[in-house]
């Protein structure tokens, strides 16, 4: 109905004005209506006309229209559009099934990316989260997703945590021969230089007991990965490795000197001043390629084994904002297609009340000790539940931020089963699908869909879900499903207390209702990966 509209007002807006307009729908508070449009005020604005004259001659214009009940005029203009109680009744009908705009079109998600030899931490955590979200809202929409991951297997992180495994007693987590391996770094000039040492041999692999231990250490750090992807239901298609890219990096890079990138004190940098960025160095004194020049090694190999996806979208922490400006705008020079493919989509600092925490002192809070704190707190407060309730808690306590936003995560918040949680929407699901149980005839045919108060209020709000799928999938925010199923189960709620369903005369139609309610429910948790169980 919301196209329908828009294509309406644009005839209207032609026809009476001489306007080429695009008009935009929006969903006003429900005592107005059921959509609402600035067009006049708009079109006001260019023409020099009064814009509530203007918003009547449009809505003179626009009466008549078959699915529309009322058309009233608000404020300095807006237009409000009350539909019919059969149009809204039918948009109930299927409102779970929703449309695919990007049908064929094959879409790179990158996210995640812990590096091997260090934790896994909560960044990491919500980074896997959110980016297995995106690609489910994307999948949603009709697009074939290749969920990827990039790790950082060589570097100085990686030769301090081999110094510390090389020094300290066997049997420690990785995270801690990292952690004393960075404080040595930090506070011993000679461990320093072995540890540089170390680094130079990862690189070129001719040294037998650092190759043995670099191996030892990427197979536990990677079965851990695993171990903790399989807890949370999130997949991974393929995984890139940073020294994977340093020979594509190096061909890339000297390929395009002096065209793009220029020698500097026997390092090889990009000029972002001519972009309006800052400059960078891509490789260093040593020959060494940087992470900037990585990135771009990785764009290349991307290209490589997917050579025809749409679009190419890397999730990484906001920190990097501005280190993939550069990366990009070095590319564009190159290859303007493919860096116009690119998306660099940031995330906020994820943190706990004991603020933030760095992985280079080894004070960490872990993803695994995140989530195994969560569930004994939902296992505390709900004995029978709390199994099935931890990962919906944290994923959902994740992803009803908007992405960008720095986010202070509650753990007993997040756990509980009443307010804007995880737990409680799986509980609004599980208490929707008993009150289907109690009758087998949710299948009955309708004579009557007229609404009272309170059928219309829940038939209005199933009926916004395909377009608030449709902005999350523009916008790759996934806030905008939770946010919304959280307001749903409020709207259904209040629907529950004024209007018994089993028994009353209107059962028929309030069950078609709340199955309705229902299946969005399961179908918008299902974008969030959070399960939608019949009973808790």
């Amino acid at each position: 109905m919301q196209g329908e509209l828009k294509k309406a007002l644009a005839a209207a807006a032609n026809k009476l004005f001489g306007e080429n307009a695009e008009p935009e729908i929006t969903r006003p508070e429900e005592k107005f209506g059921d959509y609402s449009t600035n067009l006049a005020l708009q079109i006001a604005q260019k023409s020099g006309k009064d814009p509530h004259q203007t918003a009547q001659a449009l809505a003179q214009k626009l009466e008549g229209l078959s699915r529309v009940k009322k058309i009233d005029i608000a404020g300095p203009g807006f237009i409000n559009f009350t539909l019919t109680d059969e149009v809204l009744w039918k948009a109930t009908q299927g409102s779970a099934q929703l449309s695919r705009p990007l049908e064929g079109q094959e879409i790179l998600v990158e996210f995640g990316d812990p590096n091997p030899f260090k934790e896994m931490h909560i960044g990491h955590l919500y980074s896997y989260i959110v980016g297995d979200s995106i690609a489910k809202l994307l999948e949603s929409a009709g697009a074939k997703v290749r969920r990827l991951s990039y790790h950082g297997d060589v570097g100085l992180h990686v030769a301090k945590a081999i110094w510390g495994m090389k020094t300290q007693p066997e049997g420690q987590e990785l995270g801690s021969y990292y952690a004393v391996g960075s404080r040595a770094y930090e506070e011993d000039p000679k461990a320093a230089e072995e540890i540089i040492f170390i680094n130079e041999r990862v690189y070129k692999k001719d040294d037998e007991q650092i190759n043995q231990l670099y191996e030892q250490g990427k197979t536990a750090s990677f079965d851990y990965f695993d171990q903790t992807l399989s807890q949370l239901g999130v997949r991974t298609d393929k995984r890139y490795l940073e020294s994977e890219t340093i020979t594509a990096a190096l061909e890339f890079i000297h390929s395009n000197t002096p065209a793009i990138f220029k020698e500097s004190d026997g390092a090889i940098i990009y000029e972002g001043e001519k972009a309006g960025l800052h400059t960078r160095v891509f490789i260093n004194s040593r020959g060494l390629p940087t992470y900037e020049a990585k990135d771009l090694g990785l764009a290349e190999l991307k290209h490589r084994d997917y050579p025809a996806v749409a679009r190419s979208i890397i999730i990484t922490a906001n920190e990097q904002s501005e280190y993939f400006k550069v990366m990009l705008a070095a590319l564009r020079e190159f290859d303007k297609d493919l860096a116009d493919k690119t998306t660099h989509l940031p995330h906020g600092f994820l943190s706990l009340t004991s603020g933030k925490m760095s992985s280079r002192t080894g004070d960490i809070y872990s993803a695994r000790s995140l989530l195994r704190d969560v569930e004994t707190t939902a296992k505390n407060l709900y004995p029978d539940t709390g199994t099935k309730t931890y990962l919906a808690a944290v994923k959902y306590g994740f992803l009803k931020h908007r992405l960008g936003s720095d986010i202070v995560y509650d753990v007993k918040e997040s756990v509980s089963l009443e307010g804007n949680s995880g737990p409680y929407l799986q509980y609004a699901h599980a208490r929707a699908h008993g009150i289907l149980l109690k009758s087998d005839k949710t299948s009955a045919p309708l004579r009557d869909t007229s609404l009272e108060a309170s059928e219309r209020s829940l038939a209005r709000k199933i009926s916004e879900y395909p377009e608030v799928v449709e902005r999350a999938v523009a916008e790759l925010m996934p806030h905008h499903i939770a946010n919304y199923l959280y307001e749903l189960a409020q709207t259904f709620n209040r629907f529950y207390e004024s209007s018994r369903i089993i028994g009353d005369e209107r059962q028929a139609l309030r069950l078609h209702l709340a199955k309705a309610y229902a299946d969005i429910l399961k179908s918008g948790l299902g974008i969030l990966n959070i399960s939608a169980p019949e009973r808790i």
